[in-house]
């Protein structure tokens, strides 16, 4: 039972990496500090990803700026697995600003922390 748990945690994280894959190419993400900041702030953001292994001033900070500004967050994946996925070295956040992208990564992060 515990390798099936890890097999659908496994494609589950990869569905999410080819979906961030997408929506970089289609110019739906901001990624770093800064740009998801910004997006945020302007109301561009969706959906705001940050990495498990981000600082936790920086965890901290994305949290606070989401509850305020009503924008989902997810803590999800490492810095180079998001990197990776957007064509970057790697990235400690970013944020989907496709209302269509954004619902079609949460429902597979949803899906992800409800098992």
């Amino acid at each position: 039972m515990n390798d099936e748990m890890l097999l659908k945690a496994a494609a589950t994280k990869k569905r999410v990496m080819s979906l961030l894959g997408l929506a970089t190419k289609a110019g739906y993400v901001a990624s770093g500090e800064f740009s998801t900041e910004k997006s945020v702030k302007e109301g561009k953001a969706c959906v705001v990803i940050v990495a498990e292994d981000a600082s936790e001033n920086t965890k901290k900070m994305f949290r606070n700026m989401c509850t305020f500004y009503d924008v989902p967050i997810y803590i999800f994946g490492e810095k180079t697995d998001l990197g990776h996925a957007i064509g970057k070295e790697f990235r400690a956040s970013l944020s989907i600003n496709d209302q269509g992208m954004a619902r079609s990564i949460e429902k597979c992060l949803n899906q992800e922390s409800s098992k």
